[in-house]
């Protein structure tokens, strides 16, 4: 079974919206204003592109960086693995053309399918809806956060409001830095 990672930049009260500068959000680009740049905090983010063999994205996110990603140095590990989009609406014919194999799924079945297939680790960007499908549904196995020192009020969130039991976590690593960020990556405990 394959290891499906959810990663995010999150603020201390739990959004995950606009953190690289996309347009409609208030707080939009809080990654990087008021906050000191430390790469020593982002190395989480080498290393996942490293450990990936796939990736797994919702249609807003899949729509945002694909004009985007394919021609950035930083994600160029991304643009030689497998992509699969989560997506009801996107048809083939909206798939970018220069950033490797893509395949559309149309459910969380079709998720859960992903996972029982060989190959490694599956990493989740951005995507605030699907993750909370996903987390509902059972599907994550990990999640990989940096946490910033910051409390953004309104914006979407990583974790859904759904009432369900109780998933517990296991802390396997964590890290603070200068700059107040940490690093925290927990696993999902079934």
């Amino acid at each position: 079974m394959r290891t499906l990672i959810s990663t995010a930049f999150i603020s201390l009260d739990g959004v995950v919206e606009g953190p690289g500068g996309e347009p409609g959000y208030r707080n939009s680009g809080w990654t990087f204003k008021d906050i000191e740049f430390d790469p020593a905090a982002f190395e989480i983010k080498g290393r996942e592109q490293q450990e990936s063999s796939a990736m797994l994205l919702g249609r807003v996110s899949y729509q945002a960086f694909s004009p985007v990603w394919p021609d950035m140095d930083d994600f160029a590990d991304y643009k030689k693995m497998p992509k699969y989009v989560v997506s009801t609406t996107l048809a083939e014919s909206d798939l970018v053309t220069n950033w490797g194999e893509t395949t559309i799924l149309r459910s969380l079945d079709d998720v859960a399918a992903l996972k029982e297939t060989d190959g490694g680790p599956i990493i989740i960007h951005g995507s605030a809806s699907l993750n909370q499908s996903l987390s509902d549904a059972g599907l994550i196995d990990r999640y990989h956060l940096l946490v910033f020192p910051l409390l953004l009020g309104a914006g979407k969130r990583l974790f859904s409001t759904t009432d369900k039991d109780t998933r517990k976590l296991k802390l396997i690593e964590s890290e603070s830095y200068s700059n107040g960020l940490q690093k925290n990556v927990f696993d999902v405990i079934q």
